[in-house]
């Protein structure tokens, strides 16, 4: 038996975008947890999906965060986590390298040198395809 109280796919899905939010405006977890009055230990419990996060909470993380609450939903279906295309790239933005890489990619002004970071991206992932 499942206890209903635990976490599931959609508490997970919902800290990794909280994680993906912070992480595009350059908020440290110390400071998200400044703002909402707790530990940056429990934001950390919040971004991993281990807790849940309570409907007033995550109004306090999206004002602290400077979204919509509706955010954190967009895409979710009522029994479980839809299977998104664009699930990928909130996974992607939930890590520290992924938030770092979108930032400095959108800095580059010439579409030609985008190509070829680009270019780059697909031949280090096929390469790593290849090793496993």
């Amino acid at each position: 038996m499942s206890d209903e109280r635990a976490a599931n796919a959609v508490d997970k899905k919902v800290g990794q975008r909280v994680r993906s939010r912070r992480l595009e405006i350059g908020m440290s977890q110390e400071r998200l947890a400044e703002l909402l009055g707790v530990t940056f230990q429990q934001v950390q419990k919040y971004e991993k999906g281990v807790n849940r996060i309570a409907v007033s909470r995550l109004l306090d993380i999206a004002t602290s965060l400077e979204i919509s609450a509706s955010r954190f939903f967009d895409g979710l279906e009522k029994r479980g986590v839809a299977e998104d295309s664009t699930d990928y790239v909130n996974d992607a933005l939930a890590t520290p390298e992924g938030a770092q890489l979108m930032a400095l990619f959108a800095g580059i002004k010439s579409q030609k040198v985008r190509r070829r970071v680009l270019d780059l991206v697909k031949a280090v992932a096929e390469e790593d395809v290849d090793k496993r």
